[in-house]
């Protein structure tokens, strides 16, 4: 029988995939009474019902010649003009040969891998980083080069030192990946003075940065900080990933890419053979809802929800956590996570079945770090849960918390 002798005619590709952890253990949370923490889930409440449902069906019947067919590749070219606006609220300048539209940023995280991976290249980005991230280019035999974090963001001098550690074995990192604004999972910001510093790296060692931005407009706390993007100020040393997924809604599964015309041409080359051209229904759908000028303001809506369920969190779990010199959490300006941090002692993956048992779930830290780490530390969503169950759910967590201390 064939299925005997398969794994042999598996790629090397796949064989470097992994089932993502948090996927796995997401499975352990569907229970009614458990309230998870776990997933990186929007809030249903911000979900523009009514306002789609208005709109779908104009979209069919005025917009359903180019809407239900084949698109091109880079997108529809009207929806692009209304993300360049939109861009221009963020004080970012584009035109439309800098823009490709992706099926969500998830597909653009795969998209960088088959532009500039090769089987043993090197990579840069923080311990801990998006897993997402770290699943999309480990499937392309990459080497991951890991730089710690602080309350700062990525910390700048593990980068030279890093860099200077590859070029010592004459090995150059095709990039460095970093999501600058409330980081997934830490919830911390790149500073503006790092900002600078990493271009100026890049600029030096001739490599690009991959800037991943899906939480960049939801800001609860603080100044905006520019983006990496529009600091590079269309040199084309950063690619930047954007989606409506966290601004919108996820079931759009839509999103772009920003970058140099020269380099988003190489990645229509590539999205051609993934599959031809993002819906052309979703872009119309986005398209309407964004040309009614209906965007911006359901963001501030999304806002005012967030800041409140980031605010119970913090209050739950200076509240019921137990007081530890140990025990630290981060304090994110926005977004939609926070990172616990507890002795070294402390493994979170078992006390996730403690968790679970209290009828609570996180996702467990090593989930996170590309090479090993990240034992002794969980990340927290506070976007999805209601204020209610983020207060019972800190006081379920917290009794896991305890059976795990000494």
């Amino acid at each position: 029988m064939l299925l005997n002798k398969i794994e042999e005619l598996y790629s090397t590709n796949l064989t470097g995939m992994k089932k993502s952890v948090i996927r796995e253990l997401l499975k352990l949370t569907q229970k009614p009474e458990i309230i998870s923490f776990a997933g990186g889930l929007p809030s249903p409440l911000t979900f523009p019902v009514e306002e789609i449902a208005d709109l779908a069906r104009d979209v069919v019947l005025k917009e359903g010649e180019w809407a239900l067919q084949y698109g091109a590749t880079e997108g529809v070219p009207k929806f692009k003009e209304e993300i360049i606006k939109f861009l221009a609220s963020d004080n970012v300048t584009a035109k439309p040969e800098n823009i490709i539209v992706t099926t969500a940023s998830q597909q653009g995280l795969d998209m960088v891998g088959r532009v500039f991976i090769n089987p043993g290249d090197h990579i840069i980005l923080a311990a801990p980083s998006y897993v997402g991230a770290i699943s999309a280019f480990r499937g392309y035999s990459v080497n991951f080069e890991c730089v710690s974090l602080d309350d700062d963001g990525m910390v700048i001098d593990d980068v030279r030192r890093v860099i200077a550690d590859l070029k010592s074995k004459s090995i150059k990192p095709k990039f460095i990946y970093i999501i600058p604004d409330f980081q997934n999972p830490a919830g911390v910001t790149l500073s503006i003075e790092r900002r600078r510093e990493l271009l100026e790296i890049v600029r030096q060692e001739n490599i690009i940065i991959i800037e991943d931005s899906p939480y960049r407009q939801l800001r609860y706390v603080g100044d905006d900080v520019p983006s990496l993007y529009e600091l590079d100020k269309g040199e084309g040393y950063v690619i930047s990933l954007r989606t409506f997924s966290k601004i919108l809604f996820p079931g759009l599964r839509l999103g772009w890419i920003m970058g140099h015309e020269k380099i988003i041409d190489k990645f229509v080359v590539a999205k051609q053979a993934m599959d031809l051209c993002t819906p052309p229904m979703s872009q119309a759908i986005a398209y309407e809802y964004m040309r009614r000028g209906l965007l911006l303001d359901h963001i501030q809506d999304n806002i005012k929800l967030y800041t409140k369920r980031r605010g119970k969190m913090l209050e739950a779990l200076g509240q019921y956590i137990p007081e530890h010199p140990e025990i630290k959490w981060t304090k994110p300006d926005g977004g939609l996570f926070l990172w616990m941090s507890f002795p070294e002692y402390v493994d979170t993956e078992k006390m996730f079945m403690q968790a679970i048992e209290e009828n609570v779930a996180y996702v467990i830290g090593s989930a996170f770090y590309a090479n090993s780490g990240g034992n002794n530390a969980l990340r927290i969503n506070f976007s999805y849960p209601s204020e209610k169950q983020i207060d019972e759910g800190v006081q379920r967590l917290a009794r896991a918390v305890k059976t795990q201390l000494k």
